[in-house]
């Protein structure tokens, strides 16, 4: 068992660090709402700090899950920062959806103080994270990563090496890229099948047995057609990855035309007042056009 520091307590970070504390983990957490990890302390048993510095000090691993980019660089470095506490040896996976830029950055200042680093973007929405059952995408050298991924497996249905620092964040813009796509794909299957007047329950109970299945089929299917949207990844953060995705696409010269397109549709939805929706909103937007 480790000693972890987990910074971030947000809807995935708040249950992944339940987990660790289940597994016999010695969890110490940090928010920047410091009421939400008393009240973390309070419900798993484990210790709160009052900066990432402070939860980081004498962890075996730091585990951050929070915002963005400048959210990560804020809780990683400075006076305060979690590279102030750790010690030589000791491990940072990050879980946050950024820029492989910023992960690259961040993993050479670790880097010069002896610190690993592994960046471990996530995918499988709150409802993974709950169950333990994320998919975990990892970029780091071999030995660190073997290290980490102990650790990890609290709360992962798959944790997998993808290759060197910024390799996991990569991977996870593939995971957005397929997401968009498939959400779109949906969602006018959907809003065909209405405006048709068929029952969109039964076409998707015939048609989510073959080739046009997916989880997001399966999973949203229900909540769209109830025009339900409470729910799940909001836009405003899909927009972000998205935005990576694009950014990146455009430093490898790799063509993305139909995330680019959906990114466009996800926009509407914002100005339809929707950024804290879930993704499968695309739907909503479509009835209103």
């Amino acid at each position: 068992m480790a000693k972890v520091a987990f910074l971030g307590l947000g809807v995935m970070g708040y249950p992944m660090a339940g987990h660790l504390q289940a597994a016999g983990h010695d969890v110490t957490v940090y928010n920047r709402t410091a009421a939400k990890a008393e009240a973390w302390a309070k419900e798993h048993g484990g210790s709160h700090a009052a900066t990432p510095r402070e939860a980081a000090q004498g962890a075996d691993f730091v585990m951050t899950c929070v915002g963005n980019d400048d959210d990560l660089r804020s809780v990683c470095t400075g006076k305060d920062g979690a590279f102030a506490g750790m010690e030589e040896g000791a491990i940072l996976v990050d879980h946050t959806t950024v820029s492989a830029k910023v992960t690259r950055d961040l993993a050479a200042i670790a880097a010069g103080g002896g610190i690993g680093y592994v960046d471990a973007p996530i995918s499988g929405g709150q409802a993974g994270a709950e169950n333990g059952q994320l998919s975990v995408m990892c970029g780091g050298d071999q030995a660190t990563y073997d290290k980490a991924a102990p650790v990890i497996d609290a709360y992962a249905k798959i944790c997998r090496r993808m290759g060197d620092v910024g390799a996991g964040q990569i991977t996870k813009m593939c995971n957005q890229i397929a997401i968009a796509g498939l959400v779109q794909g949906l969602s006018e299957s959907l809003h065909f099948a209405q405006a048709s007047g068929l029952d969109g329950e039964k076409v998707v109970e015939v048609i989510s047995q073959g080739a046009a299945g997916s989880w997001q089929m399966v999973n949203r299917h229900k909540t769209m057609l109830a025009d339900e949207y409470e729910h799940g990844f909001a836009v405003d953060w899909m927009r972000k990855d998205l935005n990576i995705c694009l950014t990146t696409a455009d430093e490898i010269g790799a063509s993305l035309p139909v995330t680019a397109l959906v990114d466009q549709f996800y926009k509407d939805v914002q100005k339809m007042g929707g950024g804290r929706w879930d993704t499968s909103s695309l739907l909503k937007r479509l009835k209103d056009v």
